[in-house]
């Protein structure tokens, strides 16, 4: 509710998205004020992984699920599963307003360290650079790693960098990246007490 410039967040932030193409059939519930609870079954089990560590820390409610052509390959299921996600943040979200708007947070795992940084920007763009050099994390193709983050940043409009700032391990890397664009987003929705829009615009979703 409301009161003179100030806000107090009493309305849940949440979305509910079903999509379904000849490729996949999506179905997303996602709050993001939960606990970072979480039932992920994408078909692909490193991309459960991953998608766990990212609602463990960003904090969230997420239940996703995927029926996807995984007996082609992995590129329609990961994809498609990070823009359903990306949808369902947008829509969570609803008007940024009354929200920190940007989120940074660097996080290690044993020798690797990723920074992710977020922007609540509605413009959207995604540089993805995780230097990774294998061509598979168990069944998930190492090329599809960033383009489900690029995916998700797109379906979301929001501007998002992810780096691998060193490691060597590509388990560690990718999953220090995950975490670490949990906490950014995160930190990015996290209210500032305010009505006010974050922007000097007037608006973040024109």
């Amino acid at each position: 509710f409301f009161f003179g410039r100030f806000l107090c967040i009493s309305m849940s932030r949440s979305a509910t998205i079903s999509r379904k193409t000849n490729e996949t059939s999506i179905d997303i519930e996602l709050n993001l004020d939960g606990t970072g609870a979480s039932e992920i079954n994408t078909g692909i089990g490193f991309l459960d992984h991953m998608v766990t560590a990212l609602a463990k820390h960003g904090r969230f409610y997420l239940k996703m699920s995927c029926e996807g052509d995984t007996h082609i390959d992995d590129h329609h299921t990961t994809e498609d599963c990070g823009i359903a996600l990306g949808q369902a943040f947008k829509q969570a979200l609803g008007e940024p307003r009354g929200i920190q708007r940007f989120g940074e947070a660097h996080c290690p795992l044993d020798e690797a360290l990723s920074r992710a940084v977020v922007d609540i920007s509605g413009r959207p763009h995604a540089d993805v650079n995780l230097k990774l050099t294998r061509e598979k994390l168990g069944e998930l193709s190492c090329e599809m790693i960033p383009h489900f983050m690029q995916s998700f940043a797109i379906a979301a409009c929001i501007t998002l960098h992810v780096d691998v700032l060193k490691g060597f391990n590509n388990h560690h890397m990718a999953e220090a990246s995950f975490k670490a664009m949990g906490v950014a987003l995160r930190r990015a929705v996290t209210a500032d007490g305010t009505n006010l829009v974050p922007s000097t615009k007037g608006a973040l979703n024109v």
